[in-house]
């Protein structure tokens, strides 16, 4: 039997219906398959839901698009636990199936990889500590990147980046993104940083709307450890994935490195990710 947890975007068309689909062929073929508690109320199916953790799963099904993947990562927290995406929305960077496919692909998971002709597909994660104080006060992972920003009064912050430990320089800017790969085509690209490979382990350190003549991304070894200080009293946020983590004030530190875990995304294939790329962008052939 395949423990199936189901997270689900709450606005796509048709996705009570899949979810529907998804739980009946699971009961119908020896499988156990839920609904995250929240998604289940939110769309009307509280029968489905169920309080196990998603590290209870063998198997997270994420239905509606990247941030819904992105959801699903966070609840597994650096879980090993297979995730599995269906594109419900927009061309995506990190679902593998259509909704008219999901059924046969939860199937051929089922089979084990050898059979069923799947791999797993590791991603980088970042792990990113708050310290206050001499303390750790937070932490957080990250598949994309996380963002110590100018706060509410809309000021530019100055933030100090040391790596290992060693100052390296200080910024004047709307913010600083500590990126993954992974996320080298989210808010590190809007920001002018480069596009690297997901199959790469690195740290991208990106200046946002800097006030200075330096405004590059450094590319760093995944060994490298990057800590961000707040130097000013204007008020700073820290943003995990796009996420309001918290705020934060002067002195205190943000330290980034690549975690000891990683995200283990379904694929049936060699992963697209070049040819995603392309059709993103609108690029032609040749």
């Amino acid at each position: 039997m395949t423990a199936i947890a189901i997270c689900a975007h709450h606005e796509r068309p048709g996705i009570v219906e899949l979810i529907d689909d998804i739980v009946e062929w699971a009961g119908a073929n020896g499988h156990d398959a839920w609904l995250v508690p929240d998604d289940a109320s939110v769309l009307g199916r509280a029968a489905l839901a169920d309080e196990r953790p998603l590290t209870a799963a063998d198997l997270v099904v994420a239905l509606g698009g990247d941030g819904t993947m992105l959801r699903a990562v966070h609840l597994l927290d650096g879980a090993p636990t297979p995730l599995l995406g269906a594109n419900l929305g927009h061309l995506g960077y990190l679902t593998e199936v259509e909704p008219d496919g999901l059924i046969e692909a939860i199937g051929r998971f089922t089979q084990g990889p050898a059979t069923g002709g799947w791999h797993l597909d590791e991603r980088m994660l970042l792990c990113v500590e708050l310290w206050r104080g001499g303390e750790q006060v937070g932490e957080w992972r990250a598949l994309n990147e996380a963002v110590v920003q100018k706060g509410a009064d809309a000021h530019t912050v100055r933030l100090l980046a040391r790596i290992d430990g060693e100052p390296f320089t200080s910024y004047a800017a709307d913010g600083l993104i500590v990126a993954t790969p992974t996320g080298s085509t989210a808010y590190s690209l809007s920001a002018r940083g480069p596009i690297v490979s997901p199959r790469h382990r690195a740290l991208l350190l990106t200046p946002v709307a800097p006030h200075m003549m330096f405004d590059r991304t450094l590319v760093l070894d995944p060994s490298e450890e990057v800590e961000l200080e707040v130097l000013d009293q204007h008020r700073a946020e820290i943003a995990v994935d796009g996420a309001l983590a918290v705020v934060i004030a002067e002195g205190d530190l943000v330290r980034c490195r690549a975690a000891a875990e990683t995200a283990s995304f379904v694929r049936f294939a060699d992963y697209r990710y070049h040819q995603i790329l392309k059709s993103k962008f609108g690029l032609m052939d040749r």
